[in-house]
């Protein structure tokens, strides 16, 4: 025990304790379980309809994301009942193999009743008269959890943790009402960070349907057509090897990855990647981002796009960067690259009929492209630049509360820092 406390989250109160998850699971049967056996829940199972089944892309590392309560396979509802590994509301799932310290929660708002777990995943039902679900969350999705899970790895070639690692996870045990207080306080900042973040996808969709409505929908013939290198500076990373990253803080430099691209053309900075001076200096020699400029995926989540805010930054691997010229603004660039119109160029099947699976240089600076005319598209910018403003200043204010709940989240945890109940 006080190893435990020594190593995760310190001297707690003195009316604390620190059980185990099984400790504190429901007492019925099969309260911790692992998912069924590969072969078991395998693709000649799938079916267009019925239960959905949890697999790795439904869990994230982060902690505002309880559940993606999308891209399901599913099976029907009699090899469900067959397998027997059900996931309902309050049960915690966790990821078994490949990014284990993800986990997630079963909330009472998704779209379906009870899941599945695969074959990668574990699942909890904890006993609520002991703990509170949403406490438990937290704190097993918390940064001192994650890294306790993961130095349980027990894979060679796979990242994997087993059913006795889980049932031995800590857990600080304060008063259920006292636990009650502390997920409302961390449940309050993620209401309101999501809020921002539907308030931004609002702001984005209106962006969109202006842009379609000015320049889609009324094109006119005598619009001068071209590409997309006929109007930007378009520039690739060119570096083979990674950096090595470095521990920085806000002064360091940083290099922007695939990864910060996240939906509605944002930049999340909430992981950056920090490299030393030297490194970031041989890395942007050819160009450093600054504001307005848009950066895009070419492997992975192909043709991923994201503007850059006001800051300076170089590119990491498998992304381009996208600069205006004179005749474009920021604006009219970032709502051209995120239109449907856009996306279906990017997104065309290739010759033997797949899904384009990469991008290059030349195919992103051959996409076409339309410029109306310049007192045009300085005529959308002025009207749709206050929409831009306050998407920015919605993603500083989410910045800010991840922020203040990541720094409340092990004080709450530790009890260093006390709420009322």
């Amino acid at each position: 025990m006080s190893k435990w406390q020594d190593t995760v989250i310190g001297r707690l109160p003195s009316e604390w304790e620190i059980n185990t998850l099984v400790d504190v699971a429901s007492t019925g049967k099969k309260s911790i379980i692992s998912g069924p056996f590969g072969s078991n829940i395998g693709r000649k199972y799938f079916v267009d309809e019925g239960i959905p089944v949890i697999r790795g892309n439904n869990l994230t590392l982060d902690i505002g994301t309880k559940f993606v309560d999308d891209g399901f396979v599913f099976l029907t509802p009699e090899k469900a009942d067959s397998l027997g590994t059900w996931a309902s509301v309050d049960d915690l799932v966790f990821t078994a193999a490949g990014t284990i310290g993800q986990v997630g929660i079963i909330t009472d708002d998704l779209n379906y009743p009870r899941y599945i777990i695969s074959n990668k995943q574990l699942r909890a039902t904890l006993d609520k008269d002991k703990i509170d679900p949403y406490f438990a969350y937290y704190w097993f999705a918390s940064n001192y959890m994650q890294r306790w899970i993961i130095n349980w790895d027990t894979g060679s070639t796979i990242p994997l943790i087993n059913l006795s690692v889980i049932k031995s996870l800590p857990v600080p045990f304060p008063p259920l009402s006292e636990q009650k207080a502390i997920a409302k306080v961390l449940s309050s900042l993620d209401d309101k960070i999501d809020l921002l973040k539907r308030q931004n996808q609002t702001l984005e969709a209106l962006a969109q349907t202006l842009f379609r409505e000015w320049f889609v929908e009324k094109a006119h013939d005598e619009w001068e057509e071209g590409v997309i290198g006929d109007y930007c500076d378009v520039v690739d990373c060119l570096h083979a090897k990674k950096p090595d990253e470095i521990e920085g803080s806000e002064d360091s430099k940083f290099l922007l990855q695939v990864y910060n691209i996240a939906d509605g053309g944002i930049i999340d900075l909430s992981k950056k990647y920090y490299v030393s001076d030297d490194d970031y200096d041989e890395w942007i020699r050819r160009i450093e981002l600054t504001k307005g400029d848009l950066i895009i995926s070419k492997t992975g989540r192909v043709g991923a796009i994201a503007q850059i805010p006001k800051m300076k930054t170089g590119i990491g691997r498998n992304l381009v960067a996208i600069r205006a010229k004179e005749n474009f603004s920021p604006e009219y660039l970032k709502d051209l690259m995120l239109s449907n119109w856009m996306k279906r160029k990017i997104h065309l099947n290739t010759s033997d009929g797949t899904i384009l699976r990469s991008l290059h240089v030349k195919s992103i600076s051959a996409l076409p492209a339309f410029h109306p005319t310049k007192y045009l598209i300085d005529k959308y910018s002025d009207m749709v630049r206050p929409v831009h403003r306050k998407i920015w200043a919605n993603v500083k204010q989410s910045e800010i509360l991840e922020k203040l709940r990541d720094t409340l989240l092990p004080k709450l945890m530790s009890g260093e820092v006390r709420v009322r109940h």
